[in-house]
């Protein structure tokens, strides 16, 4: 028998109403609404913490046709608010999937809606800047009922949500990333080899919202990883010995995340550490910059960079609300990277402190790959300084071609 439709809408704070279909969880919920322009990879967007108090649409028309698997969550449980897409694909064809799109947000308590255009909120996003967004299968609230629910959202400016998804104990992770996974030229060479040739490094990862991927990746590189809680102190984390630390991707406003800042200055020049989205602006901030609210955000896997340097352009997995104001950077430390398509900071560096931060992603999951070679240079900065090498301890990002074979 033929399931039955429920009717779905989303209220906008600025009045307007989107009717479609609902599937997965019933209820209400609420959050600000974000756009994503990924082709592909929708579960590991419904499973990135970063989307913690977020509303994700997707602008490609149809969403579910590859299901659900069980290898490519990439935390333990979703953390966003609703999820909203054009067509919601009517059957799943794909010999990894063991479960449907809507039964699985079912279970997980996620709201989706369907059948509404896609396009044309996006496009009022995009002229407007973010809005705050209530997502409902309740028939009983009336359309004014739910667009003053929209005006009563906080919103994530202010808003600490790295709380809500970071670890409350540390953890060991030893989880490679597949073999099939490791594709570049640089793979099959003789220094890849070399990586276990020489003991593990040890990489502790302060957990804003990580991602099981970056996790992967590091530890395909032959290293020990251990996740503490963002609360976690300068003295406790330097209590387990590290050779590098990673900072680590997450939700919300990064100048509400304080503790974490405080920590990060008083790591800083201690060991070699590398940032990843949240973890970037958190660095930035421990070094006097200031963030500051994009209109709409970058959320997708088609964003191009250009690493300064070189001049040459990448194209990356990005997935933030806030970003740094490179002009308030300290003198000291470099751009690195910028976003083309606002020319907003998408990297820094700072060679004498051993400090690297990027604003997209370069564990992809999903995404392309061509920052990947990040996790090289980081394990080089951590080689670098355990060898000694304190006046070359910064990243040498994309000075040799086989970094980006």
């Amino acid at each position: 028998m033929a399931q039955v439709k429920k009717v779905a809408r989303l209220a906008l704070e600025d009045g307007s109403i989107w009717k479609g279909w609902g599937f997965g969880a019933d209820g209400t919920q609420e959050g600000e609404v974000v756009f994503n322009t990924s082709l592909t990879g929708y579960q590991e967007i419904l499973t990135d913490p970063s989307y913690a108090g977020q509303i994700v649409l997707m602008t490609t028309p149809q969403i579910g046709n590859t299901g659900i698997n069980e290898e490519d969550d990439e935390a333990s449980r979703t953390h966003l608010e609703g999820f909203v897409v054009r067509e919601l694909s009517p059957s799943t064809s794909n010999w990894r999937a063991s479960s449907d799109l809507s039964e699985w947000l079912k279970k997980r308590g996620v709201i989706g809606i369907s059948g509404v255009d896609t396009r044309a909120i996006t496009r009022r996003l995009r002229e407007h800047g973010s809005l705050r967004g209530v997502l409902s299968t309740e028939e009983q609230l009336s359309d004014e009922e739910l667009i003053a629910r929209t005006r009563q959202c906080s919103g994530t400016e202010g808003q600490d949500l790295v709380s809500q998804v970071t670890c409350k104990e540390p953890y060991a992770w030893e989880e490679p990333t597949d073999h099939s996974w490791e594709f570049s030229r640089f793979f099959r060479s003789q220094e890849w080899d070399h990586r276990y040739e020489r003991e593990p490094l040890h990489v502790v990862v302060m957990d804003f919202g990580v991602k099981r991927n970056i996790l992967r990746r590091i530890a395909s590189w032959n290293c020990r990883v251990t996740v503490v809680p963002a609360q976690a102190s300068a003295e406790d984390i330097l209590a387990l010995k590290p050779d590098g630390i990673l900072l680590s991707n997450g939700p919300g406003d990064p100048a509400a995340v304080t503790y974490a800042i405080e920590t990060i200055r008083d790591l800083l020049g201690k060991v070699p550490m590398l940032g990843i989205c949240m973890g970037h602006q958190l660095i930035s901030l421990a070094m006097g910059a200031r963030s500051y609210k994009l209109k709409f955000g970058h959320h997708g896997g088609n964003h191009p960079v250009k690493y300064l340097p070189e001049g040459r352009i990448e194209i990356s997995s990005q997935n933030h609300n806030y970003a740094i104001d490179s002009s308030t950077l300290p003198k000291e430390t470099e751009l690195l990277y910028i976003n083309l398509n606002d020319q907003s900071c998408a990297g820094i560096r700072d060679v004498s402190r051993g400090v690297m931060g990027i604003q997209y992603h370069p564990e992809a999951a999903p995404g392309p790959h061509d920052g990947d070679p990040l996790f090289r240079q980081f394990v080089q900065m951590m080689l670098r300084h355990k060898n000694g090498d304190a006046g070359d301890s910064g990243t040498s990002a994309g000075t040799s071609s086989q970094a980006h074979a």
